[in-house]
């Protein structure tokens, strides 16, 4: 888990406050990479284009990787009033409308209404492509399970404007994150992905930090059983039926993860980083990545158009 959200460092953070009357519904098209939201009064659902609607509550928190359209709603029969996209968060819709006050608070005060605090990460480059694969397309973690921050303090940073105050939200939406993963991940009955249940396992458990450790090393199935102490047929099996795959395609896989991360936050050469991650040289390194990832390593390294500015 700490591998995980080492990445995870906002710089920038986009907050918004919008408050909306029934019925309301806004789809969410900013490609941002990930986004959090939460209730401070009210309910809403959570609408993804290819999965079932999800009820969030006041304190839930959300978790929506980009790559899954969605919307939020009152109601999930609601059709959307307003496209949230690059280009403009709160224009005049039904349900929601301009408002004086804070720049991030979109709609009149008004007691019967809605609140909703959404908050996302502007660069892919702030979280790990490790984290946004072992997501599910929407994550959300009830009130219960996160003792902080909490929506107040949060809702209330967002509607104010301070000194240095774009440092505090961007170090609340770290904080968000990862209270909510923390949450999910320690929940034995959550859908949390199958690796991470299997570091409690005393045998698998040992062979996966021994292959985060080193991803260069040139492992062999037969090389980690002898680390572990088992044999080499047994560590494959047992490996497989908890990871759900061998021991060989889960290390390819992470060496991919870590040449993706490095290639987007270092300069070094690819050549050098396919030797940082286990291969012998860029050819290599390239043969796997666009096998896994269906690019090349310097498609993926070249930046793309910035699409994300409010959400």
């Amino acid at each position: 888990m700490s591998e995980l959200l080492a990445g995870v460092r906002a710089r920038g953070a986009v907050f918004r406050q919008t408050i909306m009357r029934p019925p309301w519904a806004l789809r969410m098209a900013s490609g941002a990479p990930l986004t959090l939201a939460t209730m401070v009064r009210g309910r809403a659902w959570i609408v993804p284009d290819r999965h079932e609607a999800v009820p969030i509550g006041v304190g839930d928190i959300a978790v929506v990787r980009g790559d899954a359209p969605y919307a939020v709603a009152d109601d999930p029969a609601t059709t959307p009033s307003l496209v949230v996209t690059s280009a403009d968060y709160c224009p005049r819709a039904e349900g929601v409308e301009h408002a004086s006050g804070p720049t991030r608070t979109c709609g009149a005060p008004d007691e019967g209404a809605a609140v909703l605090v959404s908050g996302a990460f502007e660069r892919r480059g702030e979280l790990s492509e490790r984290l946004l694969q072992a997501l599910p397309a929407v994550l959300v973690v009830p009130a219960g399970g996160i003792p902080f921050p909490s929506v107040e303090s949060v809702a209330e940073e967002v509607a104010g404007d301070r000194p240095g105050q774009q440092l505090v939200l961007d170090r609340l939406l770290d904080l968000m994150l990862v209270s909510a993963l923390r949450s999910w991940f320690d929940n034995p009955d959550a859908d949390a992905p199958a690796w991470c249940r299997a570091l409690d396992d005393p045998v698998v458990g040992t062979a996966l930090r021994l292959l985060h450790e080193a991803p260069a090393r040139p492992w062999t199935v037969a090389d980690l059983a002898a680390k572990v102490g088992v044999s080499r047929a047994a560590l494959a099996r047992r490996f497989t039926a908890l990871v759900g795959e061998p021991p060989m395609a889960y290390l390819a896989d992470w060496r991919i993860t870590l040449a993706a991360d490095l290639l987007r936050e270092t300069d070094d050469t690819v050549g050098t980083i396919a030797r940082k991650v286990g291969y012998a040289d860029a050819f290599a390194l390239s043969v796997a990545f666009k096998r896994l990832r269906g690019t090349r390593p310097s498609d993926h390294r070249r930046p793309k158009p910035q699409q994300w500015r409010a959400g």
